[in-house]
Order: structure tokens, then C-alpha cells, then sequence
């Protein structure tokens, strides 16, 4: 049975050389910008770093998984040039935009579906299998019983991570950073309010979760068909590192590993794998004194671990003695041949085989080991060893070398070409409903969950109602999102609102019309062209997006954006205030405290998954719009003489004088 890739985490070169030295199969890294941890050190020179992996055989995944604005573009693409340029195996991507970018650009570049991407069951891995991507990272959400459901539908490479900081949100479906503080989880700059002390039913740090360690079902990973077992920990000390990839490489060799240093090194409050089992209990926890100071006992055993060069690379030596003598290396599917002096007249002992091992062997220092050593020495002469020794030299340089240089991506001539946009007249108002008792006359579109559409509704609204997908649907109950979707369909739904791949997947499966919800995190020009080739009928910009930056956007998909809602700045699979492990214990309108005071509510949904929502709601009527196909009034908790009354303000754009946000669409995001 194959041995999974392990994929260590690179934050800078100290990172890089204990992935390597402890055995790490790739890594992943970022080179200056555009990139999901821009706080860490990264790369200027990333030729020498592919290059100094290239020659270790270990391949090297460029993480290039931010969301892109218009006026970023070109820097994008200068950036994509220098990661093609180095010779790096895969860039790893968020933005469909990017995804573009390199498929038509570099097509001999490895392209990774970024778990910012979200893809979180089997419509959402379809989706970019039928794309072209060569891998898709999986949401740290799922169950191993979820990814073998997976693996059985699709062919596309799974990556799943294994060990490292869990975020209490899904993936790349997290607003709390930008909505606080403007510090964009989806542009780089995560500055992690979710570790803060938030207080639910059950104590503090209600929305701090433990580190994950799925160390100990790697075997069962490797089983479920993961190609990939990724270590998350780009900003954290090369001791961390080490001791990760050293315990998860031991791991995926069925051999016991170094829970305790590995506990000691780093976590929160211990270590969980409830993802993973599918049982999620005890999986809160934050980092407290005693995991500090546990750290700095292991840190000097830990650094002997990198401190020197590991020999991990086999060399096959090919020595021809004669007139002159010729020395063949090979190693990793390059080979290197050098002459010097030849054989003299052997007074006692001809060079044989065993005497020539002894000489080539000595490859302390460098990254090679011995592997084979083939003779031909047809006159039984004898090669000097000092000449063994110096052809070994030489030939090792020289081998390095070709190893190093970098093999760059061949460059097709493609770059964006973005229609200009032409709004309508008059602007469309969408109402985004929660339950059907919310419901109010006036809207051009109302979106209701598939739980609350019937018969009667399809029968009363046509055309103008559209089913809103799950924001999350795990494997456990895609089936079943399916098979009421075809029901709704068969009575009459036309049209379905995604907020992530697997809806797009679901809705066009079944030729529905989609529309896309902000959050696909569309914030490009190029971004809504490339939704447009999906499929999509039009599509809602995210709420990430600076007002200036929306009305500027061009491409032909209409597009809308929320001008009213309690936004949700997160989405988990973990009730923060579950007791013991048990659903169905709250108050039925539970919700979370900052340290300041603010209340943030929680909507459950089917006691299966749920919604964090801002402590205020954004409203931006009053304040002057820009121009797009619709704007979109997304109702929560309020009651259905609130829903009329708020509509009413937003279609007039009259100013309210509840509390109220401006959100994103006026501050700029980092």
C-alpha cells in the first residue's frame, strides 16, 4: 500500500530546513504576497528554495491562496511568473480567478484547490475535478468515514490535514478578523479574534478549539484514499516542525511516534481528533501557561533533529577504470558523468568492487547515501584512492547541480480580457429569508431554505422564488439536500442560491438556475467572468469588497450585493454552546459575549451545523450605492413586520436609526 505524501509547513528557512532534514515528502510556502499567512517570514528567492528541495526530493507546493482585487492583477501575474520560473511543483489556490490565470498561463503547473476553497462534500470536490485541478484540500471538518464517501465518487488527488491549529470556522467562510478589525482571514491577514476570551453557556473561549492531531488515524487515511497528509503551522518555530513531520512520517509508516514531545512543542489544552472520528466532544481548549513553558523543555532535543544535512537521497555510482577513468552519478532521474587520471599497474590489489564502495560511500555531509556501485576494470588496474575520492567529490558537485537547476514552467501568452459592465436602469431588491413567516410583499427575488419552500409558495411566487442551498451540507446529509432538491424541482423550482462549490455542483447538476451568494468571495472583475463560465446567472460580490472597488468591477455576470443583514462571520460544525457534548440544551436563541460586552448570535440550523452572526447588523441605506444588477436584504432574527420595515429603507435609501454597520464596503480591507 502507497505511503500518503506528508506536506510540512514552511514559514521561513529555519521551517524549511527541519521539513526537510526530518523527512517532510514536500512543503508549502509563500513567497511575498498573495498568500494566506503574509505575517510569516516567506520567500524573496524561491529558485534557491526549490532548488535547494529539487535536490532532496522533496516537491515544493506555493501557496498563492488569497483573494485578488482588480487592481492587483498585474501583480498577480508577475508573481505567478516567478513561482512558474522556479520550477515549483504546484501553487495552491483560492480564488477561481487565479485558478484561471494558471490553467491558461502555466498548464504544466500543478494547480491545488485551496481549503480556503471550502470543499466540504462530494458536489464541492466534482466541481473542481471537472475544473482541471490536480488536487483539492479538504475542509479539517470532515469525518474519515465522510472522506471515503468522497474518495468513492470522485478520481481528483485528496489532501487532508493531519495535525496543527484548528479554526473554529470553516474554512475561507470566516469574517470575524475583516468585520472586527479589517484584517481579512481571506486575504492573509487573520488576526485571530476567535482565541479571545468569547463566553457562551459553557465558560470562556468559547470559540477557541484545541489542536487537531489525526496522527493516529493516518493508516486509516491512507486507507480512505488521501494522496496527501498536510501539517498545518506556517507561523509557528522550526521545533514545530520537526517534531511534526518526524512524528507524522513515523506515523504513516505504521510505527509509533512521540505524542508527548509533540503535545509539549505545541497545542491547546491538548490535542483532538473529534473531525476526524465524527464524535466532537471536548474539543474546546486555548493556549494556558503551562502549555507555554512545556515547550522550552523540549526545544534543544528538537533542534538536534535538523541540525545537521539527512542523507535521504540514494546516488548510484557507475566507475569506469582505464587509460583514464570515468565516474557516472545518478540520483532522482539525473545522471553526471567526470573523468580524471587513470589506473595504474596493481602491485598487490586490482580496484574491485568492494574497494571502490568504500571510497564513494564517503558522503557524509551532503544529502546522499550509497545505493549501488558498479565497476568495469576489464585491465585489473588499480585507481588511486585519493582519484576515488576526487571523482566522488567532483561528481557530487556536479550532480547537486543538476538537481538544483531549476526546470521552469514553459509560458503560454494568455492574460484577462474583462467586457465592460452596463447596469440596469433600475436595480432589483432580493429578500433573503430565514423562515417563510417572514415573508412580506414587494420583492423582485425572495430565497428561502429548501426546508421552508412548498407547493404553495412555488405555486404564489414563480419565477421570484429561489431555494437558498445549506451554507454547510457535510456528506451525512448531501443526500439528502439532493433528493429534496429534485422534489422542489419536479413541483416547479427554477432557481437555487449557493454559498459554496457544492451548491454551484448540486444546482447545474440538476439545471437549475444558480445564483452565487457573497460568500463565494467574488471580488475581482476577473472572478465574476469566471463564475460566468461556471454557469452561473449572476452573483452576489462579496461583502469583503470595498464600495469603490464594486462599482469599478466589469465582466457581463449581473451582480448584486447586500446592502442589509446580521452577517455571518462564521460558520462551524461545533456548537460553541453545546453542554457535554449534547445538542438541544440551549435556550433556543443562544448567543456569545465579547470582552467588551457585544452580543453575538447563534443560529442553529437542524442542530447540525451553525451560524455566528455580527453583533450588528449592516445597513447601507443612506450612504450612496454603487451600481449593480440588485441588492440583496439578508433576514435572520428579525420578525416579519421588521423585514417589510428595513426593506422599505433599503429600496428608498432611507438612513436608520437603529444600530448599524457600514461593514466592509467602507473601510478599507488589509
Amino acid at each position: 500500500m502507497a505511503v500518503p505524501e506528508i506536506l510540512a509547513p514552511v514559514g521561513g528557512q529555519e521551517q524549511l530546513l527541519a521539513a526537510v532534514r526530518c523527512g517532510a515528502d514536500a512543503v508549502y510556502l509563500g513567497a511575498k504576497g498573495f498568500n494566506a499567512r503574509r505575517n510569516a517570514e516567506n520567500f524573496d528567492d524561491l529558485a534557491a528554495v526549490v532548488g535547494y528541495c529539487h535536490a532532496r526530493g522533496v516537491d515544493v507546493h506555493v501557496t498563492l491562496n488569497t483573494l485578488v482585487f482588480d487592481s492587483e492583477m498585474a501583480e498577480l501575474e508577475r508573481t505567478l511568473d516567478d513561482i512558474a520560473a522556479s520550477g515549483a511543483d504546484a501553487v495552491i489556490v483560492q480564488d477561481l480567478a487565479v485558478m484561471r490565470l494558471v490553467k491558461e498561463r502555466y498548464p504544466t503547473l500543478k494547480l491545488h484547490a485551496s481549503t480556503q476553497c471550502a470543499v466540504h462534500n462530494t458536489d464541492g470536490v466534482k466541481l473542481f475535478e471537472d475544473y482541471g485541478v490536480d488536487r483539492v484540500v479538504l475542509a479539517r471538518e470532515l469525518s474519515i468515514k465522510e472522506i471515503e464517501k468522497i474518495r468513492a465518487a470522485t478520481r481528483v488527488e485528496l489532501e487532508t490535514f493531519v495535525h496543527g491549529a484548528l479554526c473554529m470556522c470553516l474554512s475561507g467562510a470566516c469574517y470575524l478578523s475583516g468585520m472586527l478589525g479589517g484584517r481579512s482571514g481571506n486575504r492573509g491577514l487573520c488576526a485571530q479574534p476567535c482565541r479571545l476570551d468569547f463566553k457562551g453557556a459553557n465558560g470562556g473561549y468559547a470559540l477557541s478549539l484545541k489542536d487537531m492531531s489525526h496522527l493516529a488515524h493516518v493508516r486509516a487515511l491512507s486507507d480512505a484514499g488521501v494522496a496527501s497528509l498536510k501539517i498545518e503551522g506556517r507561523m509557528k518555530r522550526p521545533e514545530y516542525v520537526a517534531a511534526a513531520v518526524t512524528a507524522a512520517k513515523r506515523a504513516a509508516m505504521g510505527e509509533s511516534y512521540d505524542e508527548d514531545t509533540l503535545r509539549a512543542v505545541f497545542s491547546r489544552s491538548g490535542f483532538t481528533d473529534g473531525y476526524a472520528t465524527g464524535e466532537r466532544k471536548n474539543m474546546f481548549g486555548h493556549r494556558e501557561k503551562d502549555d507555554v513553558t512545556s515547550a522550552e523543555g523540549v526545544f534543544g532535543t528538537l533542534r538536534r533533529l535538523y541540525d545537521k544535512e539527512t542523507p535521504r537521497v540514494k546516488v548510484d555510482f557507475d566507475l569506469s577504470v582505464g587509460e583514464s577513468s570515468a565516474l557516472t552519478a545518478s540520483a532522482l532521474g539525473k545522471s553526471v558523468t567526470v573523468t580524471g587520471e587513470g589506473g595504474i599497474e596493481a602491485l598487490s590489489r586490482p580496484t574491485d568492487v568492494p574497494l571502490a564502495e568504500k571510497n564513494l560511500s564517503k558522503l557524509g555531509g551532503t544529502q546522499f547515501y550509497l545505493g549501488s556501485a558498479e565497476l568495469e576494470n576489464p585491465s585489473g588496474l588499480m585507481l588511486p584512492p585519493s582519484v576515488i575520492n576526487g571523482l566522488r567529490r567532483d561528481a557530487v558537485e556536479r550532480l547537486n547541480g543538476e538537481l538544483t537547476r531549476a526546470e521552469m514552467h514553459e509560458r503560454r501568452e494568455w492574460s484577462f480580457e474583462i467586457p465592460n459592465y452596463s447596469a440596469p436602469e433600475k436595480p432589483e431588491y432580493w429578500a433573503k429569508l430565514e423562515k417563510k413567516s417572514q415573508l412580506f410583499d414587494g420583492a423582485d427575488r425572495y430565497i428561502l431554505p429548501i426546508g421552508e419552500i412548498d407547493g404553495a409558495l412555488i405555486e404564489r411566487y414563480g419565477e421570484r422564488l429561489t431555494a437558498a442551498l445549506p451554507d454547510l451540507d457535510f456528506p451525512e446529509t448531501e443526500d439528502k439536500t439532493r433528493a429534496a432538491l429534485e422534489k422542489l424541482r419536479t413541483i416547479g423550482l427554477a432557481s437555487v442560491y449557493a454559498s459554496n462549490c457544492g451548491g454551484i455542483e448540486l444546482g447545474k447538476s440538476l439545471g437549475l438556475r444558480v445564483f452565487g451568494a457573497p460568500e463565494l468571495n467574488i471580488v475581482s472583475s476577473a472572478a465574476l467572468e469566471e463564475y460566468r463560465r461556471l454557469g452561473l446567472s449572476a452573483a452576489t460580490v462579496s461583502w469583503e469588497t470595498r464600495m469603490s472597488r464594486v462599482s469599478a468591477l466589469g465582466g457581463t455576470l449581473p451582480r448584486g450585493i447586500v446592502a442589509y443583514g446580521y452577517l455571518p462571520v462564521m460558520r462551524f460544525r461545533n456548537c460553541p454552546n453545546r453542554k457535554n457534548g449534547q445538542c438541544g440544551q440551549c435556550d433556543g436563541s443562544p448567543h456569545l459575549t465579547d470582552r467588551k460586552g457585544a452580543e453575538f448570535r447563534i443560529i442553529c440550523h437542524n442542530r447540525r451545523n451553525q451560524t455566528l452572526l455580527n453583533s450588528v447588523p449592516l445597513h447601507i441605506s443612506g450612504k450612496g450605492r454603487a451600481v449593480c444588477d440588485y441588492y440583496i436584504c439578508i433576514f435572520t432574527i428579525e420578525s416579519a413586520a421588521e423585514c417589510r420595515r428595513i426593506f422599505d429603507e433599503i429600496r428608498s435609501d432611507r438612513p436608520s436609526d437603529k444600530p448599524r454597520t457600514g461593514g466592509l464596503y467602507y473601510r478599507e480591507l488589509l
